[in-house]
């Protein structure tokens, strides 16, 4: 029980915090930035060609036919989130620097958590094959639309995605995404025989982009530019966006009157965000002096979204079982 509710008990929380450490007391600069920034990139596409792989088709077939669920969790995931996430960001800017501020919409914009969603899901007693389909689908439309989403209601000012950051997400997410879709009847029995070594590629590859990420932060004094009230303002104001979205997720799962498996389904694919998605994007649309504090809100909502679930998931278990 102590292990399930510890925060060293996740592998990712590990790797991130060794990252964030590692970026504060031996940042990667000058010639380093670029070498490191090129292994990010690298690390990147060869995470999407193996997500490319262990994604089945006929999984994404068979999700899309449940339009019932999918559509209001599509809404929610990139309509609400993304909104509550553009009025946060209006109000941290009043007391955070304005790149942390940029973050909650980035935050908002971002697909859900395939691995702890589907975990949690299980913890519960919810329909863990809908999560699994349902996270999975998120984060395939997510490369599409997560950048040109926060283009949008970020303002041209903050985000401007030309035709080289097109180029350069067509060419490390999607192009690797597809041919792994491709190749993934060759592929796909022999990752699942591997899940163990995927799972660390995973963390590897997020950990080597929140380096390069925190690197350049660091460099730019990220440390310095925080007050006491700064940090009590960024905790607070993330606490309160990983609570509007678990209450937020799990009231309109209860308005579209599914079964009680599906509606856990859909609180923990609706709340949870993917730090797999957003390190890399964030590697990939801002230079690495701007990428650090675009994500800082995301990997403290990661931190409190994984210390806030499994008590939630143990509750919601245990009622469903009684």
């Amino acid at each position: 029980m102590l292990t399930r509710f510890s925060i060293l008990a996740d592998p990712m929380i590990v790797v991130l915090l060794t990252a964030t450490l590692l970026a504060s007391v031996l940042p990667a600069t000058g010639e380093a930035r670029g070498i490191a920034q090129m292994v990010s990139n690298v690390a990147i596409f060869l995470l999407f060609l193996v997500n490319g792989m262990r994604i089945a088709r006929g999984e994404i077939a068979k999700g899309l036919a449940n339009w019932r669920f999918f559509v209001p969790l599509f809404a929610w995931v990139f309509g609400a989130m993304p909104l509550i996430g553009l009025g946060l960001s209006s109000l941290a800017v009043t007391v955070l620097p304005p790149l942390v501020a940029l973050g909650f919409l980035f935050l908002g914009v971002l697909p859900s958590t395939i691995q702890s969603a589907t975990s949690y899901t299980s913890l519960a007693n919810g329909n863990v094959a809908l999560s699994v389909v349902g996270a999975a689908l998120i984060n395939i439309a997510g490369v599409f639309i997560t950048a040109p989403l926060f283009a949008l209601l970020a303002g041209s000012e903050a985000a401007d995605i030309g035709i080289e950051t097109i180029v350069r997400i067509g060419i490390i997410l999607i192009l690797p995404f597809m041919i792994g879709q491709a190749v993934q009847g060759w592929t796909i029995d022999w990752l699942k025989e591997r899940k163990s070594d995927v799972a660390w590629l995973d963390r590897i590859v997020i950990g080597i982009a929140v380096y390069v990420a925190f690197s350049g932060a660091v460099e730019q004094g990220l440390g310095q530019m925080f007050t006491l009230l700064g940090w009590a303002a960024l905790i607070g104001l993330i606490i309160a966006y990983l609570m509007t979205a678990t209450w937020g997720a799990w009231l309109t799962g209860g308005l579209l009157n599914v079964p009680r498996g599906d509606r856990i389904a859909f609180l923990f694919a609706g709340a949870q965000k993917s730090v797999a998605i957003g390190a890399p994007l964030a590697a990939i649309l801002f230079a690495p002096d701007v990428a650090g504090f675009v994500i800082a809100p995301l990997l403290l909502y990661h931190l409190l979204q994984l210390i806030i679930a499994a008590p939630l998931a143990n509750m919601l278990g245990k009622e469903t079982s009684s």
